[in-house]
């Protein structure tokens, strides 16, 4: 698993390359996995911040009024940031460090912010680019978020690629 493309079976693609760079043709959300403390700074969210500011922006914004809205676990915000491409910010890390309550990554909050952005890429008719969201700093293990992703987006029809550094 794991090596070049190919979906094993889960419906997933995976490809060498960056996902903020994402490959193929029609509109594309590209997904990644942010924490419930209102901070933006490590990993995958520098690359997101480097080629498009909207999405800080958003999140920022999104926390900062959080007791007006839905800012929390589970939840997911999407922002649009060209013509055929989208943002989403999945709230499923808890803080943003391992302590006496274990790693930051929330599988059920990434699972429930994964069943709710099905319906927004179905409905802007958009295939899912993502990293190995939440097994860098969140400390999650792919083998416990990878059936997440096949089951709330792929089995839902959304075309998903995942991207490795190579």
């Amino acid at each position: 698993m794991g090596m070049g493309t190919g979906t094993g079976g889960t419906g997933i693609e995976y490809v060498r390359g960056d996902a903020t760079t994402p490959l193929g043709k029609g509109p594309k959300v590209i997904a990644h996995v942010c924490n419930d403390m209102g901070g933006w700074g490590k990993g995958f969210v520098l690359a997101i911040s480097k080629r498009w500011p909207e999405p800080e922006a958003a999140y920022r914004h999104w926390h900062r009024e959080r007791a007006k809205n839905d800012f929390g676990l589970g939840a997911v915000q999407v922002v649009q940031v060209e013509r055929l491409l989208w943002v989403a910010n999945l709230i499923g890390q808890h803080g943003t460090r391992t302590g006496s309550k274990g790693v930051p990554v929330r599988y059920e909050a990434i699972d429930a912010a994964l069943g709710a952005l099905a319906p927004r890429a179905a409905e802007l008719n958009a295939s899912v680019h993502l990293p190995r969201i939440g097994c860098g700093l969140a400390g999650g293990r792919w083998e416990r978020i990878e059936p997440l992703i096949a089951a709330r987006l792929a089995a839902a029809d959304v075309p998903v690629t995942v991207y490795d550094h190579g």
